[in-house]
């Protein structure tokens, strides 16, 4: 997208921000809201500190991930101040007042202190951020009712956010690929982590979370968080779940690889993408999440049965029965926005058949969501049920062949459109 069309679309979000936050402000009785922007703590007994990624509140209107001990003031009359941390330093690089045009729409002072500024505030105040941060600031620290008012804020993405998140997975599908060719190429896990990042160009602290590289058996942890330096003897498969972050916004996206050779593994690797199309194309206004979740095992159970890794049992009994949990744990995905896990997306509990569902919304346009279902082969899913009565059900010789695969997972980032969906992923990444 063109700079300056981002730049309308950015202009246009704040001032949806401004009227927004207006709105809340009365409604809950400030005048003002002062956000912290965070800084990094120091690790205990060190001189040094752990890396920082900005408060998703602050990054809402500016997106500068990499901010530390700035403030934002925004007052409910809309006029809105930006206090930059720029200190007299040495040592650190200190960035600069932008040149952007939302400063046109944000005033932006530098400020070489750390503490909340030196000025006279409206009456009634809110102040929000990390209470590491705002402990020695002016006003009502994190007031719940307001917090929650301005998680709800960012459930539905502007036109602009919608942008930055494009952009985000279009750079990580760059660093897909290149991790996938890596993988074919023999490297190790710490060596398809160096192509991901060379083809993105984003270091691992910039990131919007650790990258998952599990080869083998490792595709079956499910957030695995270690990269070994020397690939095994006999590459089996691969799963890979990285991101990007632009413009503060996230991209979260995973694909499965399997080695030449590995052909019962690529045709479960088929299966599964097969159902996550599906799913994706299902996403609309009106859905609801939970109720897409459970098609989701209903899916899984016909991919076990196709591929004979469970026998003997219909579809809807090997839901009933948990046997698709074992393969399939987490949930079918999340909101998507600022954070990889956004905010305010449980409006209701997960029901108790998926205790881990991060999102139980009926979907509306404007939601960016994941689609991301899994099968795995982990041990400490499988074996109980391998041992329970339930064992007549399973092709153990299968699983157990199967077992130093690891697992599958696929996932697309997911627009929610007035018609149904667009899906921001198989844009820039088909396969």
């Amino acid at each position: 997208m063109p700079d300056s069309r981002l730049a309308t679309l950015q202009a246009e979000h704040i001032q949806h921000l401004q009227t927004a936050y207006a709105d809340i402000l009365n409604q809950q009785g400030y005048d003002a809201v002062l956000i912290s922007s965070g800084a990094a703590p120091m690790r205990y007994a060190d001189d040094q500190a752990h890396h920082h990624q900005g408060y998703g509140h602050f990054l809402h209107w500016v997106g500068l991930s990499d901010l530390e001990h700035s403030w934002l003031l925004v007052e409910k009359d809309g006029r809105v101040r930006l206090w930059l941390h720029t200190p007299v330093d040495f040592w650190h690089a200190v960035t600069p007042i932008p040149a952007e045009g939302w400063t046109r729409l944000i005033e932006v002072t530098g400020q070489a202190g750390i503490d909340a500024p030196d000025i006279t505030y409206p009456e009634r105040l809110a102040v929000i951020g990390d209470p590491a941060q705002i402990s020695g600031a002016p006003g009502d620290a994190n007031p719940p009712s307001l917090l929650a008012a301005l998680d709800s804020l960012r459930v539905i993405k502007t036109a602009y956010e919608v942008a930055c998140i494009d952009q985000a997975s279009a750079i990580a599908a760059r660093g897909h690929n290149a991790a996938r060719d890596a993988f074919l190429a023999g490297a190790s896990e710490f060596g398809i982590n160096l192509a991901y990042q060379q083809a993105t160009g984003q270091r691992e602290t910039q990131a919007p979370y650790h990258s998952i590289i599990g080869l083998n058996q490792h595709a079956g942890t499910l957030h695995y968080q270690h990269y070994d330096l020397q690939a095994p003897h006999r590459p089996r498969s691969l799963l890979i779940d990285a991101g990007v972050r632009y413009r503060g916004y996230c991209s979260d996206i995973t694909r499965t690889t399997a080695a030449p050779g590995e052909n019962r593994f690529g045709a479960l690797i088929a299966g599964l993408e097969s159902l996550q199309k599906r799913l994706c194309d299902a996403v609309a206004p009106g859905v609801d999440y939970i109720e897409l979740h459970q098609r989701a095992h209903l899916g899984l159970a016909a991919l076990l049965k196709a591929s004979e890794l469970v026998q003997d049992i219909d579809d809807a009994g090997m839901v009933e029965k948990g046997i698709t949990r074992a393969f399939f744990p987490h949930g079918l995905g999340h909101f998507l926005g600022i954070q990889v896990h956004d905010v305010a997306g449980k409006p209701r509990p997960a029901p108790e058949h998926a205790p881990f569902l991060r999102l139980t919304h009926s979907l509306k346009p404007g939601m960016v969501v994941t689609i991301e279902p899994g099968l795995y082969f982990i041990p400490s899913l499988l074996d109980p049920l391998l041992e329970s009565t339930d064992r007549r059900y399973l092709n153990r010789p299968l699983i157990d062949d199967l077992r130093g695969c690891g697992g599958i997972r696929i996932e697309d980032n997911v627009l929610v459109t007035e018609a149904g969906a667009r899906n921001l992923t198989r844009t820039h990444l088909p396969v």
